[in-house]
C-alpha cells in the first residue's frame, strides 16, 4: 500500500468511526450506552479508529484488549444485532469494499466474542445468561 493509499485508508477508517458512532449515539438502545459513558468523545473516536486501522491496516497505535472496557456496561443480548446493523451499513457506505468486507468480519467476530464473555451462562429456558441459574 502506498502512502497515499495508507492516508486514503485512515480517513475512510476515521469517518467509519464518526459516522458509526453518530448513528449509534441516535440509536434509541445504543445511545444510553454510549451516551452515559463516554466522557471526552473525541479522545473516544480517536481510540477506536486507532483500533480499526490496527484491525485493518496492522498498525501499531492500539494496544490493549477492548473486552475489558464492555464487561460493566449495561449491554442486552439484543444490542449486538443493532450493533451489527449499524457497524455493517457503515462500513458498506465509508470503506472499500475489500476493507469493508475484512471489518465486518471482524466485528462479527467480536460480538460473538463480546456475547460469550459476557453471557457465558444459560438460563432456565437454554437463553445465554450474565449469571448461572
Amino acid at each position: 500500500m502506498t502512502e497515499a493509499e495508507t492516508i486514503q485508508m485512515e480517513e475512510a477508517i476515521a469517518n467509519l468511526v464518526r459516522d458509526f458512532y453518530g448513528k449509534a449515539r441516535k440509536d434509541p438502545d445504543l445511545g444510553p450506552i454510549f451516551n452515559n459513558v463516554v466522557e471526552d468523545w473525541d479522545v473516544h473516536l480517536r481510540v477506536v479508529a486507532n483500533f480499526w486501522s490496527r484491525a485493518l491496516l496492522q498498525t501499531d497505535r492500539y494496544s490493549g484488549h477492548p473486552f475489558v472496557h464492555h464487561v460493566k456496561l449495561p449491554i442486552e443480548l439484543e444490542h449486538f444485532g443493532i450493533w451489527l446493523k449499524l457497524f455493517t451499513e457503515t462500513a458498506n457506505e465509508t470503506l472499500p469494499p475489500e476493507y469493508a468486507e475484512k471489518a465486518i468480519a471482524k466485528a462479527n467476530h467480536m460480538a460473538e466474542s463480546f456475547r460469550a464473555g459476557l453471557f457465558p451462562f444459560q438460563d432456565a429456558e437454554g437463553k445465554p445468561s450474565r449469571c448461572p441459574v
